[in-house]
């Protein structure tokens, strides 16, 4: 036991040690610990991806809506296409039926909470 504590005494009034040593502790500190360490740039990365995933979606969203307005401004049938399946418009000579499942989706959600019909 007292050769192992003498060896250690040794090894750390050695000078290099201390350098050594400091040196993989700011190594860790900067890597993993630090606000700009590897692991936060990695993480940053890849936030970065995702949001040019979104930017390319959201570019393409706005080209089909680029074009929409296009066809609106060129097309007048087109116009009332979209009066007509929105908004229920109609001509005068006309009737409108909706046909709509809102009561299913209704009985699922009250039988889904325990509910009696």
């Amino acid at each position: 036991m007292n050769k192992a504590k003498q060896l250690l005494l040794f090894v750390w009034h050695t000078w290099y040690v201390k350098y050594l040593l400091v040196c993989i502790i700011g190594v860790l500190v900067v890597g993993f610990l630090d606000d700009n360490s590897v692991l936060a740039h990695l993480n940053n990365k890849q936030r970065i991806q995702e949001l040019e995933d979104e930017i390319e979606y959201y570019e393409g969203v706005n080209n089909e809506n680029k074009e929409r307005i296009r066809q609106l401004d060129e097309n007048p049938k087109a116009m009332e296409k979209i009066a007509r399946e929105r908004y229920f418009m109609k001509a005068d000579d006309e009737d409108i039926f909706v046909l709509s499942d809102d009561e299913e989706q209704s009985n699922q959600l009250t039988s889904s909470d325990g509910a009696v019909n």
